[in-house]
């Protein structure tokens, strides 16, 4: 009876002892190391790959696309359509669900593609602007006609054939921070319209802003929409 308390009381005393042993080093030691290392290594990515802007404001991260459209007519309308405030560089579709109170920049709590096939809305195959509405197809050419109408300026006109893919559609996260540089390149003259700058400045905001592809050959190159707009706003307000 006396081993059998004493063997109990051995066996919870190992026990005890082990989970302080392991509690200190998987709970404190090792998140305190880990912690350490990336501050010191990769203190950006760390903290969240935070943008600034020239005051110092953290205006959000290069890893999160972030919507630039004007306040609306009447806020408590959920109904009433968003539209882009077209002084900032536009990003690419988003499909963000519902609503963020944290960030009202980017209204969303989920994120996800449209979930509707690519042929969604296609009439032999092609799409055409009979497609029925809410169909992918029906997006797309309304994405489209508003990207030709909102980039065109009195002396450059945006050709349908010219608005790239990833204009009109989302991405599957639907929280893309980048765009195609081509489709930054079309914004240009619009964005030097609306902000009475020379077109040959915010090319070379664009150009400054076009990262290439990762080690030379991962990926496509593309433009930071965030840190674009930061740079801009730094530019007009110099």
């Amino acid at each position: 009876m006396n081993n059998s308390v004493s063997n109990t009381a051995r066996l919870i005393g190992a026990g005890l002892r082990a989970l302080l042993v392991l509690t200190v080093i998987c709970g404190v030691i090792y998140p305190l190391a880990v912690t350490g290392i990336t501050q010191a290594l990769f203190s950006d990515k760390a903290n969240g790959s935070e943008i600034k802007d020239k005051s110092g404001q953290v205006v959000g991260s290069s890893l999160i696309g972030q919507t630039y459209n004007l306040p609306k007519q009447n806020p408590d309308d959920p109904e009433e359509a968003a539209k882009p405030d077209l002084k900032w560089f536009q990003p690419r579709p988003s499909n963000g669900l519902g609503s963020n109170s944290v960030n009202t920049q980017y209204s969303l709590i989920l994120s996800g593609a449209t979930n509707k096939a690519g042929d969604s809305g296609a009439i032999d195959g092609k799409c055409t602007k009979d497609a029925e509405e809410g169909t992918l197809c029906a997006q797309v050419i309304a994405a489209k006609d508003a990207v030709v109408t909102d980039n065109s300026t009195a002396t450059y006109k945006v050709k349908p054939q010219d608005v790239p893919a990833d204009a009109v559609t989302s991405s599957g996260s639907g929280l893309d921070p980048a765009i195609s540089p081509a489709y930054a390149e079309l914004q240009i003259h619009r964005v030097a319209e609306q902000n009475h700058l020379d077109v040959q400045q915010v090319e070379k905001l664009v150009k400054d802003h076009t990262t290439g592809r990762t080690l030379g050959f991962m990926g496509e190159p593309r433009v930071n929409v965030l840190e674009l707009n930061t740079a801009l706003k730094a530019l007009t307000q110099s």
